[in-house]
């Protein structure tokens, strides 16, 4: 079929994607018998395929689309950047004044405890800045042993070398001889997996003392950071029990080890707060950002520091060698501030914390709270996961629950919805821009794929 938007119909899309492009965490070859589907408009809160299928976008793009598609402020902010100065670098002593105001803003929203930032194109980037950026840090305080990060398994902070290193994807690490060296992991906090017959409370402390007990087995003064997401996202939107972050700041304060936040999903509203921290009510050393920043329409990332942080390095660190070509692109910081324009303006972090947000988390229990194949629902603000299991009551997983999620993901697909799975878990993350009645018809669909998938294995 060709569209209006294309002149080139589905199979040719497909076979020259199949000749020219690896995809990201596919089989390729797979992926070129099947054909994959190709997407070439998105309007709000939908986007449509090559065959003029509609779809409701329920993954944000990938976690990232928060005001939704074809905003116009954000449109006009990259032309405007675009004919006034298309690209300067931040090299040779310069900046420019849309990075300068992007900045200025971005710390507006920020408690004073933060104070500098470092742009990146990517939150992979920003986590591996993050790396060489505490290590200095220590260096600079008169710590150099200090170089030791603990990240968590099945965390997940990007697919460069270092920060697939601080991820814990098992199988990214087998794939690149991972994690480099100076990298450790400890246990994720995900009760219904892992908790046993531990009351949530209890594993919530027991997954965090074991941050203490790696460090005194590394030693304190060679751990440099935790670096961990306050909800785990790639790993399947797990929400840690409510006694683990006050128990990691705890320790990571004791033992003067850097607390550094992944906010790249959890950034700019997904839960009703600005950052994910504040919903869980720590304080980091640092936040790394990216995808909400511009709502995705521009690759842009960063990584922001501490106030102690950023003036050790500025009083005592001298020439810090780092720098991106494209660090605080000119365009991109335009359409940031755009995007924090329209969040602000029109009150949509707001409306995550005090309406859409508290009416999705209700009616998604409502909905799935008996059904047979649910085992536990999890989420906040914009942002969501059903754990599918065969017996919610031993809370027994199935064996090939990798299989079963991704059929229940077809099935979405065939409903005209675009949700995730990961290990058995349905995620969704919809703009902050949905609307009630776009909440019902997500969980209308959902429910549709997830009665279909339990049809197919006799549970209903």
């Amino acid at each position: 079929m060709r569209t209006k938007q294309n002149q080139r119909s589905t199979a040719d899309y497909q076979a020259m994607d199949a000749a020219h492009h690896i995809h990201a965490f596919l089989d390729q070859k797979a992926l070129n018998e099947e054909g994959p589907r190709v997407i070439t408009r998105g309007e709000g809160l939908y986007v449509w395929d090559s065959e003029g299928k509609q779809y409701l976008d329920g993954m944000s793009g990938l976690w990232c689309t928060n005001v939704g598609y074809g905003r116009q402020e954000l449109i006009d902010a990259a032309t405007r950047q675009l004919k006034e100065l298309s690209y300067y670098n931040m090299f040779f002593h310069t900046t420019h004044p849309a990075v300068v105001e992007l900045s200025e803003r971005l710390f507006s929203l920020l408690p004073g405890s933060y104070s500098h930032v470092i742009y990146t194109n990517s939150g992979s980037e920003a986590n591996e800045v993050l790396i060489r950026t505490v290590r200095r840090f220590w260096d600079v305080m008169g710590q150099p042993d200090k170089k030791i990060f603990i990240g968590r398994h099945n965390g997940y902070h990007g697919s460069t070398v270092g920060s697939a290193s601080l991820g814990g994807m098992a199988f990214m690490h087998e794939m690149g001889n991972l994690p480099i060296p100076g990298v450790e992991h400890i246990d994720e906090p995900d009760w219904f997996r892992h908790g046993g017959s531990l009351s949530p409370a209890e594993f919530g402390l027991q997954c965090a003392r074991a941050l203490e007990q790696k460090i005194l087995q590394l030693g304190a003064d060679k751990v440099a950071a935790f670096v961990a997401e306050p909800f785990q996202g790639a790993g399947g939107m797990i929400f840690p029990p409510e006694s683990y972050w006050p128990e990691i700041q705890s320790i990571c304060r004791q033992y003067d080890v850097l607390l550094c936040a992944d906010e790249v999903i959890g950034g700019f509203g997904r839960t009703g707060e600005w950052f994910a921290h504040q919903h869980f009510d720590f304080q980091p050393d640092t936040l790394s950002i990216a995808k909400g920043l511009t709502s995705g329409y521009i690759p842009m990332g960063g990584l922001v520091l501490s106030r102690r942080m950023a003036q050790a390095l500025i009083d005592k660190g001298g020439v810090f060698a780092h720098g991106l070509t494209y660090s605080g692109h000119p365009v991109a910081a335009a359409v940031a501030l755009a995007n924090l324009d329209v969040l602000q303006g029109e009150g949509m972090v707001e409306a995550v914390k005090q309406d859409t947000g508290p009416y999705l988390q209700r009616c998604l229990r409502e909905v799935f709270a008996d059904h047979p194949l649910v085992g536990d629902i999890q989420g906040t603000g914009m942002v969501a996961a059903l754990q599918l299991c065969e017996d919610k009551a031993s809370r027994k997983l199935f064996a090939n629950e990798d299989d079963i999620g991704w059929r229940c993901r077809s099935h979405g697909f065939d409903e005209g919805l675009i949700i995730r799975s990961t290990h058995g878990r349905m995620i969704m993350a919809p703009a902050l821009a949905i609307s009630r009645s776009q909440i019902d018809e997500l969980l209308s669909k959902t429910l549709r794929a997830v009665d279909r998938t339990a049809r197919e294995l006799g549970m209903l």
